[in-house]
């Protein structure tokens, strides 16, 4: 059983950038994946607003019955989020990977243009390799 259902990419504009579905149920059409990142971005800039906490980032975590919804932002704007079985351990730091991999295969790709779709060949099959190690990790504990 995968521990990652989806995985989105969002632009500081509140753009899907990338969208990758993990899950074997449930599959969201293209439609439905923008309303989410949408959805999400605009629930993480509010959370920011209300914080009562100074240099709050807005949420890293929402926690729900059948899934946890995993944040990362990073120091540009640009927010990567999984949604994942409820109580996936580990995935800040699947996020940070993923991370590591947008900056080595994206932003190095010189045919890759700023705030646009991501479409490299690269960045997928290392994305893919990472979160196969990640399920054989969950399946090994």
């Amino acid at each position: 059983m995968a521990a990652i259902y989806s995985l989105y990419i969002i632009n500081k504009s509140g753009g899907l950038i990338f969208y990758k579905d993990y899950g074997s149920k449930g599959r969201m059409d293209t439609n439905d994946s923008l309303r989410v990142a949408s959805l999400w971005h605009s629930m993480h800039a509010i959370s920011q607003q209300l914080s009562p906490t100074t240099g709050c980032s807005g949420i890293e975590l929402l926690e729900a019955d059948t899934f946890d919804l995993h944040c990362f932002q990073s120091l540009t704007g640009t927010k990567f989020f999984v949604v994942s079985e409820p109580g996936a351990q580990h995935m800040e730091a699947l996020l940070k990977i993923i991370y590591e991999l947008y900056t080595d295969y994206v932003l190095k790709n010189p045919f890759y243009e700023m705030e646009m779709p991501i479409r490299c060949e690269l960045f997928d099959i290392n994305l893919t390799q990472a979160i196969q190690k990640d399920r054989v990790a969950l399946l090994g504990r």
